[in-house]
C-alpha cells in the first residue's frame, strides 16, 4: 500500500497545525525572561502574568489581525522611530512591541511607554 495521491482532511490539519507561526525571537532580556518562566527584573511583579498571557497571545497568532482580539489588546502601527513596529498593550503603561514578519513576530519586547 502506498500513500494517497491527495492528502485527506487529517493530513491537511495537521500540516496547518504544525506549520504555524510563532515568536522568531527576543530584543530585550526581560521578555525572554517572562516567556522563559522567570521574574522580570523591571516589570512589576502584578503585571507579569498579565505579559506572559499576552505573549502567549502574540506566539499563538497565525496573521496580525488576530490581535486585534481581545480588544484591549489595542494593536496599533507604531511611528517615529518605532516605525514598522506594532505594538499590544499589557495596561496603560506597558506594551509588548515586536515586528510582524512572514514567520511571525520577531524582535519582541517589554517597553515601559512612558517611562
Amino acid at each position: 500500500m502506498g500513500l494517497p495521491a491527495k492528502p485527506g482532511p487529517v493530513a491537511r490539519y495537521n500540516v496547518l497545525r504544525y506549520s504555524r507561526h510563532m515568536i522568531r525571537d527576543f530584543a530585550d532580556r526581560e521578555a525572554e525572561r517572562i516567556w522563559s518562566g522567570r521574574k522580570s527584573r523591571e516589570l512589576p511583579a502584578d503585571m507579569q502574568s498579565v505579559a506572559l498571557r499576552k505573549l502567549r497571545l502574540l506566539n499563538q497568532a497565525r496573521a496580525l489581525s488576530d490581535l486585534r482580539i481581545p480588544p484591549g489588546n489595542r494593536l496599533e502601527a507604531l511611528k517615529g522611530d518605532r516605525s514598522g513596529q506594532f505594538s499590544i498593550r499589557i495596561n496603560d503603561q506597558w506594551r509588548i512591541c515586536f515586528i510582524w514578519t512572514e514567520g511571525g513576530p520577531a524582535h519582541v519586547e517589554i517597553v515601559d511607554y512612558h517611562g
